[in-house]
């Protein structure tokens, strides 16, 4: 199965995620925090933060908001706005 892919609007490099970045990203785009996203994944709230970092890096961003713009303006992750969840910022 092929990753989803697009162009960055920066330097016009492919910007690939992997299946478990897109899964992070889309729960923290849902307003979980990290630990609350690894509780859902069945990971370490480190490895969460360590998806996103790399997602950061690949996107050139610097927070959770400009990740999920970047991702939902390359067609990475769709833009499916919940506002069923309320939590915070780890």
């Amino acid at each position: 199965m092929a990753m989803p892919t697009s162009r960055s609007e920066h330097n016009g490099r492919p910007v690939r995620l992997t299946k478990r970045e897109i899964e992070v990203l889309s729960l923290i785009a849902q307003g979980f925090s990290s630990k609350e996203a690894a509780e859902q994944l069945f990971v370490s709230k480190r490895t969460v933060d360590f998806h996103l970092a790399n997602i950061y890096d690949k996107l050139q961003v610097n927070n959770r908001v400009q990740a999920f713009r970047a991702a939902t303006r390359l067609g990475l992750i769709p833009f499916e706005p919940t506002f069923n969840h309320t939590g915070g910022e780890s």
